[in-house]
């Protein structure tokens, strides 16, 4: 049946694939667009002065990431719930309409600029996120069932997608944000949620049965491979650490930003001298790797070995993203506060171009994809194409209009939000190379990969705690050069370049099919704990340079990124014999 159903949808070709997985790509570049145009501008506005023609709250640096880590930390957990959900009970395309509605009404409430409505917001965009983020990616793998040739160029066109939405989505979001208001700016990243949930409920009839509600009854596929293998059912020492887990890592989560923002202590005692909130945080870590310790030994060899390897893996992860979304919290405000950001004459005007065309060139490829697609669609699903491209007529209209702004205005100030682009921008402009690499017959090892994605995250850290050395301690402001960000950004992403792809790839490699389910939990409970460590650490930045100034605070993600990745390094003889033959 499977096969029917894909042989109806490759009828209808855009691109030389399925033309429902460019409605799967504009659905998702408006999702991007919203979540990270709003996350472009949220830190700033918490942080924000609250005098002024666009005001902000004024809240310290550790309120603002407090509340921000939470809500990224959730972010990857969420999708285990929804995507259960999906597989289980609702299917694919009720769960992404169900999450994009949630979300619509989330950016919607933050556009309220109250507290209230600011937590009824970020908790709506949680749990959008639950439903959205994992089952666009599930439709896909079954548009391109038993057609695996085409799967990797499908996901290369997708994730294009995923960056074209971010890269528009912080320009235009951050720069009405900072330029207009902050409500704007939050609304507008609603607004294209909500027209892009629309663009896909009203895209139907080119779905045929693909992303359904699962049939009631349900035939379990046992894989072969995995018939002799010795099974690890889950004992009550297991379950007992779970539940450690669990109940100190939400006491963690909850009471960190309440404790900062409203000084609501959930558990207000001190443990062995440790502040209640750090107590659970490093119970929650030790209880985390005493399941991993205890489950795993009780594998075959092959099997124990392998899922090893990748607990290793796993640990690199959680230290690579502590240290690569510190371009989410601590580098707006240190683009903020301590770049000189103004700029006149000839630099002014080199500007001006640079971002017309950075603007222009993207956002003219998608539209050319957009008309293909007009052209193949449009009597089928004459609803989804005129909102998808009324959509495109406001985002030219605001595009225009923010160019001649900026091109009529005497005086050029950069937008902090400016800078986040530029990871989209050269993950565009390098993911093809890198892509051409892994590839090659020079691809490297799993191992290697990590140490040059540490390794890059390390350098591109290097070059702001080399521009800030002569910060004095306890410093406010500075006025340093962009050039030190535009280097940390190109080295960040040339790291996640290298790194971010390898988890789910040697998952699928490294682990039994009936066990992913599983260490998929695992994968993104790690990238979840990197993000919260990163806005942990990070919202500790204006103690930190304190006491041991702007530089020293880089110097912290300079030197333990690198450390570990020279770990990854000598541990590669290791690691390739626990991956048995895995490459």
């Amino acid at each position: 049946m499977n096969q029917n159903i894909n042989t109806e949808v490759f009828n209808t070709n855009v691109l030389g694939h399925p033309s429902l997985l460019f409605v799967l790509f504009f659905t998702e570049m408006w999702e991007r667009f919203s979540y990270y145009g709003m996350r472009a501008i949220l830190v700033i506005f918490l942080t924000g002065q609250i005098i002024g023609d666009n005001p902000g709250w004024g809240w310290t640096s550790s309120e603002a990431l407090s509340l921000l880590g939470t809500y990224a930390l959730f972010v990857y957990l969420t999708p285990l719930i929804g995507g259960w959900l999906a597989d289980n009970k609702i299917g694919y395309r009720i769960a992404v309409v169900i999450g994009a509605l949630f979300m619509t009404l989330g950016h919607a409430s933050m556009a309220m600029e109250t507290p209230m409505f600011l937590y009824i917001g970020i908790t709506l965009l949680i749990v959008g996120n639950g439903f959205f983020k994992p089952n666009m990616t599930s439709i896909i793998s079954k548009i391109y069932e038993g057609r695996d040739d085409k799967k990797d160029g499908a996901y290369n066109i997708f994730y294009m997608g995923v960056n074209a939405g971010a890269f528009i989505g912080i320009m235009l979001c951050g720069w009405i944000g900072e330029k207009i208001g902050w409500s704007y700016g939050f609304g507008l990243a609603g607004i294209f949620m909500l027209l892009g949930m629309l663009q896909f409920y009203y895209a139907q009839p080119l779905f045929g049965n693909i992303g359904e509600k699962p049939d009631k009854i349900k035939i379990k596929e046992i894989d072969v491979s995995d018939n002799n293998e010795k099974l690890n059912p889950f004992l009550f020492i297991d379950y007992t650490l779970i539940g450690i887990f669990i109940f100190s890592a939400l006491i963690f989560i909850i009471n960190d930003p309440l404790s900062k923002i409203g000084n609501i202590d959930t558990f207000n005692f001190t443990v062995f001298t440790l502040e209640d909130s750090l107590f659970f945080a490093i119970l929650a870590i030790i209880s985390f790797f005493a399941i991993l310790i205890i489950r795993i030994p009780r594998y075959s060899k092959i099997v124990r070995d392998r899922m090893i390897a990748f607990s290793v893996f796993c640990l690199f992860t959680v230290f690579f993203w502590a240290g690569f979304e510190q371009g989410a919290c601590s580098l707006p405000i240190y683009t903020r506060d301590f770049t000189n950001r103004f700029l006149d004459g000839g630099a002014a005007i080199l500007f001006k171009i640079i971002d017309l065309l950075v603007t222009v060139i993207p956002l003219g490829i998608i539209t050319y994809v957009l008309i293909k697609l007009f052209m193949v669609t449009y009597k089928k699903v004459k609803l989804s194409n005129t909102i998808l491209g009324l959509s495109f007529i406001i985002i030219w209209g605001i595009v225009i209009y923010k160019l001649f702004i900026e091109f009529k205005s005497t005086e050029t100030e950069v937008p902090v939000t400016w800078f986040a682009i530029l990871n989209s921008l050269f993950i565009i402009v390098f993911a093809p190379l890198f892509t051409k690499w892994w590839d090659s017959k020079y691809n490297p090892p799993a191992s290697v990969k990590y140490f040059l994605g540490l390794f890059l995250l390390g350098v591109g850290f290097a070059f702001l705690a080399f521009g800030a050395r002569n910060v004095p301690t306890g410093a406010q402001t500075a006025s340093l050069s962009m050039m030190w960000l535009v280097l940390a950004y190109l080295f960040h992403t040339l790291g996640e370049l290298c790194l971010s792809p390898m988890g789910l790839s040697y998952l699928s490699k490294l682990i039994p099919a009936r066990m992913i389910a599983f260490m998929f939990g695992v994968y993104y409970l790690a990238i979840a704990i990197g993000q919260k460590l990163a806005h942990y650490v990070g919202g500790d930045i204006d103690n930190i340079t304190q006491q041991y100034g702007l530089s020293g605070f880089f110097l912290i993600f300079t030197i333990i990124p690198i450390l570990l990745g020279l770990i990854s390094l000598l541990l590669h003889p290791l690691i390739k014999k626990l991956m048995h033959g895995i490459k």
